[in-house]
């Protein structure tokens, strides 16, 4: 589907541009009727405010900013859904930013604190490998959400965050897929370039199977090519069907995300195959589509609502408190579907 533009949202309610944009940032100066149709629209069409900074002009110090990278990953609706009732609970208001893959967050954050002044920051996903100087230049508090941090694996890092162990529960699945009988373990990895939970989650599949007394097989690990949405249904499609085209033995795939999993099936159906009778697919996210796809996806189950919770709630301890970082790691459930079996 085409992204659509500020342009066709206002174009759609019968609205200017302007009017829009003073919808998107809370504006008093709107109808709230018509404020209310604006925002139906943007939410129907899943539309994301442009990531240039410079476009946010009104200052509004009561105000905490959101900044997505990977809008493509599902997972991420429900954790924004609950990001913005939660900061509107506390009279906030509620700015959500763009980050695009190959943009720097913290540069984007550094323009919008000059620009918007907020009180608080938000990092949902994305790749987060920055220095402890370059944090350091954030003037505003901030909580990184479900961002994995291998360059502070084992710190207490000067900054509050919240994730589940992605290195632990890629294990979990891993050793789960291993102790089901499956010694040929397909991965369906990230970028190769991704330093943050793609990365995690591959060494957690590597140790998985050297406990258990399996060499890891470089032709069994599949990187995505590098695009904008690496966690998709359509990236999982495109791997798996690469892979089916070749001669190469596998019984089990794990896939870092459950949409990377629910395209990798449709790959799998449409090469006459069957799920779990000729390959096991196993994901990792427990998206709700997993659950009623057919066959319901074994995954791993973030405590979404927990972890969305529990971001908001350090932030406005720190920005009211004046508290100290905290970090929270959240326990992931394994849940079991119909899309894995014993060898």
């Amino acid at each position: 589907m085409e992204s659509i533009n500020i342009k066709d949202i206002a174009r759609i309610c019968g609205v200017g541009v302007s009017t829009v944009s003073r919808a998107i940032n809370n504006h008093p100066d709107i109808n709230q009727e018509t404020k209310n149709r604006i925002m139906q629209v943007i939410k129907e069409n899943n539309y994301i405010p442009n990531n240039s900074a410079r476009n946010l002009k009104r200052t509004d110090s009561r105000a905490i900013v959101v900044l997505i990278k990977g809008i493509g990953n599902p997972f991420f609706g429900k954790m924004i859904r609950i990001f913005e009732e939660e900061i509107q609970k506390k009279k906030y208001s509620f700015i959500m930013q763009r980050v695009d893959e190959k943009e720097d967050e913290v540069d984007v954050a550094l323009e919008l604190i000059k620009e918007k002044k907020p009180r608080g920051i938000v990092f949902l996903g994305g790749y987060f490998s920055h220095s402890k100087e370059e944090l350091a230049q954030l003037t505003v508090p901030y909580v990184l959400s479900t961002v994995g941090m291998t360059e502070y694996l084992g710190e207490s890092p000067a900054f509050s965050c919240v994730s589940v162990d992605d290195f632990a529960e890629s294990y979990k699945m891993v050793d789960y897929l291993c102790k089901l009988g499956h010694k040929r373990i397909l991965i369906l990895a990230a970028d190769p370039d991704d330093e943050s939970i793609g990365r995690l989650r591959l060494e957690g599949y590597k140790k998985a199977l050297t406990d258990n007394g399996i060499s890891p097989d470089p032709s069994l690990i599949r990187f995505s090519d590098e695009c904008e949405e690496c966690y998709s249904m359509a990236n999982g499609h495109r791997m798996m069907t690469r892979v089916l085209k070749e001669d190469l033995e596998f019984t089990a795939v794990y896939a870092i995300s459950d949409s990377i999993a629910i395209g990798a099936c449709k790959a799998v159906f449409e090469n006459g195959k069957r799920i779990p009778e000729d390959y096991s697919i196993a994901g990792f996210d427990g998206l709700d589509i997993a659950h009623f796809y057919n066959p319901a996806i074994t995954t791993i189950r973030q405590p979404v609502e927990e972890m969305a919770e529990a971001t908001i709630g350090i932030l406005f301890d720190v920005i009211k408190n004046q508290a100290e970082h905290q970090k929270k790691v959240f326990k992931a459930e394994l849940v079991e579907g119909q899309s894995t079996r014993s060898l």
